[in-house]
Parts: C-alpha cells; structure tokens; sequence
C-alpha cells in the first residue's frame, strides 16, 4: 500500500474517470442517506430502515469499484515478501508472470461463480427488493464485472509483455477446462492447485487469491463437490452486512482528518498538555497516532500519513532518528483497541459477541499499551540527559501555571472539532443515539464539514476526490478478503476442522496456560503474515470453540486476539507497519527490523499482561449473563422457514446445472419421494 496520492500530471483516462466518480458518489451517498435517516427519526419519530438497505447494497458497490481501482493501481492487499527478496531484472519478471497468472485465473473463476450466482438469485421467486422496488439481485451485477474487470486488470498490468499476459489467459483456459475432472478423481488437482496458489502468494500474489482459490478448490475436490458460487454467495452475504457498512464510513472520516490539518491541531494539543515533561514529545507522538488508528484501523493510513509530520516533531525534541522511526512504527496500530476501531466492529461480527462489550473491555488494555510506549519514551528520554520535552514546549505547569492553561486552551481551542469527535461518538453509540453503522455515516460526515467547511484544509473539488478515491480503493482490497475469506472459513465449517481441532487440542494441552501461551504464538504467526480482517474472518472460527473448552471468556479471547495481531504488525520478517516504515522513511527494511525490536518486546510485556490477566478485560463485563460463545456447528433453525415440498424438491434436482463449467449436466437420479416418506414411516 502507498499513502494517499496526491495530484499527477499523468493523463487520467475516461474510465478512470468513471471509476472514481462512482466511488465518490457512492460513499457521498452511503454518507448522506444514514443522516437523513437519523434526523428523519429525531425529528418526527419515522423510521426510514428500508432505506438503509440501499447503503447495505452500495457498500457491494464500493468494495468492487474499489477492488477494481486497487487492481489497475497494484495495491490490493499481499504479503510483501517481493519486497523482501528484492528480485531484479528476468528473475522478477519470471516471479511477476507467474502471480499474476495464478491471481488471474483464480479471479476470473471468481468471476464465473459470481455470474452463476447472480443468475441463481435473478430466478429467485420472492427476490428481497429494496426501497422503490428495486430487486436486491440487480445490485449483484456488480459482482462478477467487479471481478472480471479485476481479472483484466491484473494480466494486464501483472506483466510488461504480450507473452506475459498470454500466459496469464492460457492459465485461465487451463482453469475452467479442471470442471471436466470427474468428481471423485480431483484430488491431485487440489493438491497441486493449493501449491500453486500457496507458491503465487507468497511471492506477492495478492492475499484474496490465495482465500478464494482455496475456498473454490476445495468446494470443487470435496468428496460431494459443492458449487464454487458458494465462495461468492459468502463474499455478498457478509459485504451487504449492515454493521460491515460501517467500516468504510469511519475509514472515510479518518482519511478526511488525515489529510486536513487535524494532525497538526493535535499535535498542538498533546504537546502543550504533556510535551514539557520528560518524554512528553514522545508521548504527544503515541497520543495523536492512537487517535488516528482508532478511525483508520490498523491499515498503515497513521504511519503514512502522519509519519512526515511527527518525524521532524521528534527529531526537534532532541530524539535521535532511529528511536524517532522505531516510535513511530509501533505506534502505528496503537489505537487498534479504542472505539471506534474497525477490526473491533469485525471482530464483533465475526464472532456475534457485542461490540459494545468489546469496546468497554479493550479501554484497559489499549490504555495499558500506549501507557508501556509512552513509559519507555520517558525512560529513553531521561536516560539520555534530556531536558523536560527541551524547547518543544513553550511552557510548563511548574514554570507558569496561568500561562500554560491559556496555551493548553489556545491549543484545544484550535482543535475544539477533532477533540469532541470521540466523545461524541462514545455517547451516540453507547447512549443509544444511534447505531454502530449511524454512528459512521455521522462521523464521516463531522468530519467532512470540520476539514472542508470550518478549517477549510480540503479542497471539494480536487482533495475531497482524491480522498475518496483513496478510500474507496483501500476498503475495495479489504471488502474483498473479507468476503471470500469467508468462503473459505464455511468449506472449514463444513468440513468440521474447527471441532476436530478443538478436541485434539484438548487432549493434547494439559492445562489453560499453556493453551494461552501456544495461542499468543499462534496469532503472532498469523499477524505477521496475515491483514487483521482476514484473520479475523478465518482463524475466529478455529479458535473460539478451543477457547471455549479452557474456560476463556468470548470477549477476553477478543481482546487477547487483536491485542496478538496487533502486535504482529511489528513482528519480523513481514509485519505490516515494518514495511510501511520502510518505504515511508526510505530506509533499508533490515535497518527497521532492527529499530522496531526494543518497542516490539515492550509491547509484547502488554500483550502478555492481557492475556493471563483476565480481570483487566472484564472488569466492566457482566460475566453471568454475558454472550455465549458461536457454536459454529448449529445447524439453523427450521421454524418460519420456506422449505420445499416433495415435488418442488424434485424439479430443483432436475434443474441441476452439474458442475461449472461442464459442457453438460451430471446425471441426476430419480428419487421417489413418496417412497421414501413411506419407508421412514415405516420405521
């Protein structure tokens, strides 16, 4: 990922053009309907809830919209391991040809199953039609283009050659054709698809290929195949969420006071509030960072963003450059536990544990690690002889108390819009104002009126574009792990590993803390290697009925899993923030390994802390009435369902497509539906 762009003399093309103004008009309109809804209901008590189901739906849009930027743009999420080898001339070519032929074609199956599922839905007798009578199934469309275009776009700009590119589409023939392997005889197809898709991630791929190529190869290699539209069916059951609508509406608001001028403004603030003491700069440093990542999610936004800011900031304070670039890139997803962060609405949703209660249980620990960096700062700071936050601050409380309130209200006066932000949304939510999804589209727009409007540090016509433009891109790679991670957590559902898992573990660990300890490894591991959202979608699943055998609380095991991930951000060799600092700061990525270590075992001190120390999550939990923890094996209750007849039953088999793909349908047989009744009676 790369920071907010800012203006290019490079020409942008029509569909360029096209592309980015439907992102803009639809996060405007995903922005402006909740409010209307809001004030609506405020007003005169009428409730408009139909009408957020349109923003369920848009929210469909700008994930591809935006998968489709981010794959013209290169920015969709991978690992970055590319970057670590630091492969030149041929040898990059040969590795670039080759992800991009495997993300292709497993796009462009994405694609297909998207298409089929989209036919399934056009056919369906009683569609879910939203506000004006528009059939949810036409907003689907956006599906399979979204992928399609994505497909294009990755063999086109995958590779610099014709070759290349002809390649990636042979690949994509050489897909589809798998469909006439007869079911029971595709397991070698399975095992070496997974290596190659496993091969093309890891040199760079990116992340959603390796998700849904699994997920579609495992549905296609099962013992009874499942159609691979089950990986797209999950993709659009969980982006139409409608708490997950929330995540690029905060991420909006984030953008918007990243790119305004409220960094500086806050700056201001923490530093004359705690700047003259000894590691105050420092302090003022994790503060403002804590601030951001709570609105931008652990997305690198803060280290991107404000890293230009707070470097020079330090660096005048008397820090050295090292201590200066290591501070920033731990602080870069420090506030990943304060409300409202984004993985902490998705953790919620993945794992049906109140958000709220995650909220209320992550103020201790997230305080617990900004308060062990800060602490570190001032231990640095008086180590090497340095003066009380040097000339940083203008004035103290022990030099002059009248003088340093009227600085500290000059500075607050300044940033007056930006400090009431959190506050405001604390009481919306937990004061039953709004909702979690209001609380966003009213965020974001308190956020456009503070930078455009009263500040006026944002230009509508050129930096409002741009800014949405940019969001739209980062929640379109994100959107997109999302759904087809899903996919592939529901092949693991069905195959019952989680609960395999679950009982190995339990006859295999002897007791709870040894349990914690292999599990703090585990999430390590998959925070270094893995984007938070998709971790969240993937590993939830697999560890909560394990947690759940030891006696964890499901909101404890929350905050001890995005505590781990957050920490795995800064853990070598392929944390996120560490790569972000490298290319932020242009230095060698070995070099921020090397700066990043002190802060990555002070906060691994936290982490720890969180984990065997229980009561710090939930002392404001009510432990005796609290959410149980997902059975993930349920089966759904039947009562109120539509189910088919007898007859009904039989014409749906009949109707059978057979398997993607497959030039003709798989002989179906006959069932004697009345005889089977008789010979279950009879029993």
């Amino acid at each position: 990922m790369s920071s907010v762009p800012q203006k290019s003399d490079a020409p942008i093309r029509w569909w360029e053009r096209i592309e980015r103004g439907l992102a803009s008009v639809i996060l405007s309109l995903m922005v402006v309907i909740p409010v209307i809804s809001v004030v609506v209901r405020w007003t005169t008590g009428a409730s408009l809830a139909s009408a957020n189901l349109w923003v369920q739906s848009l929210n469909l849009w700008i994930a591809f919209i935006g998968g489709a930027i981010a794959a013209r743009a290169s920015r969709h999420l991978s690992l970055s391991t590319g970057t670590l080898l630091n492969l030149q001339g041929r040898t990059r070519d040969l590795v670039a040809g080759f992800t991009s032929a495997i993300a292709t074609a497993v796009t462009a199956l994405l694609a297909y199953a998207s298409w089929e599922l989209f036919l399934a839905e056009s056919q369906s007798a009683n569609p879910l039609t939203l506000a004006g009578g528009v059939p949810m199934w036409m907003m689907q469309i956006i599906m399979p283009a979204g992928f399609a275009a994505m497909a294009i776009r990755l063999a086109w700009h995958g590779n610099r050659d014709w070759r290349g590119r002809l390649v990636a589409l042979l690949v994509v023939g050489a897909s589809f054709s798998l469909a006439a392997i007869p079911a029971g005889d595709r397991g070698l197809v399975v095992w070496v698809g997974g290596a190659l898709i496993l091969g093309a991630v890891t040199l760079g791929a990116p992340l959603y290929s390796a998700l849904g190529g699994m997920a579609m190869l495992l549905f296609f290699g099962a013992p009874i195949p499942v159609s691979i539209a089950a990986v797209p069916a999950e993709t659009f059951r969980i982006v139409a969420d409608p708490t997950l609508s929330c995540l690029p509406l905060f991420t909006l608001a984030g953008y918007f006071l990243a790119e305004g001028g409220a960094s500086r403004r806050l700056v201001s603030v923490f530093n004359v509030l705690v700047g003259w003491l000894p590691g105050g700069v420092a302090a003022t440093a994790v503060l403002v960072c804590a601030f951001f990542t709570t609105f931008t999610g652990a997305s690198g936004v803060t280290i991107l963003a404000l890293g230009g800011l707070l470097l020079p900031v330090l660096e005048g304070a008397g820090y050295s450059r090292k201590f200066s670039i290591g501070l920033i890139t731990a602080s870069g997803s420090i506030g990943l536990l304060f409300p409202p962060s984004l993985p902490v609405i998705l953790y919620g949703v993945a794992s049906h544990v109140p958000i709220t209660d995650l909220f209320i249980a992550g103020l201790v620990p997230g305080l617990l690690l900004v308060a062990l960096l800060v602490g570190y700062s001032v231990v640095h700071a008086l180590g090497n002889g340095q003066s009380a936050g040097q000339a940083a601050a203008t004035c103290s409380p022990m030099s002059g108390f009248g003088s340093w309130c009227t600085s500290l209200a000059q500075a607050m006066r300044g940033a007056i819009f930006e400090i009431s932000l959190p506050i405001l949304v604390l009481v919306g939510i937990f004061g039953g104002f709004v909702t979690i999804f209001e609380a966003a589209a009213l965020t974001a727009a308190y956020a456009f009126v503070t930078e455009v409007v009263i500040h006026r540090d944002l230009s509508i016509r050129g930096d409002v574009h741009r800014v949405m433009t940019e969001c739209a891109t980062l929640m379109g790679g994100v959107l997109v792990i999302l759904g087809v991670a899903l996919g592939f957590t529901n092949y693991l559902v069905d195959a019952e590993i989680p609960m395999a898992l679950s009982q190995w573990v339990s006859e295999s660990v002897s007791n709870k803390i040894v349990f914690l300890l292999l599990l703090n490894i585990l999430l390590l591991l998959v925070g270094c290697l893995m984007d938070i959202y998709s971790a969240i979608i993937v590993v939830v699943p697999l560890i909560t009925p394990i947690a759940e055998v030891f006696g964890i609380h499901p909101v404890h095991l929350g905050i001890i899993f995005l505590a781990n991930l957050e920490l795995g951000y800064l853990t070598p060799p392929v944390g996120l923030n560490l790569f972000l600092a490298s290319f932020r700061f242009k230095i060698p990525l070995t070099e921020v390994y090397r700066l990043a270590l002190p802060f990555l075992a002070i906060t691994l001190v936290g982490v720890l802390l969180i984990t065997y120390v229980p009561q710090m999550t939930l002392w404001g939990i009510d432990t005796e009435s609290s959410v149980e923890s997902p059975n993930f094996f349920e089966d759904e209750p039947l009562e109120g369902l539509d189910l088919p007849s007898p007859d009904e039953l039989q014409q749906m088999l009949n109707d059978d497509l057979g398997d993607p793909g497959s030039a003709t349908p798989a002989p179906i047989p006959e069932l004697d539906m009345d005889a089977i009744m008789q010979e279950l009676e009879a029993e």
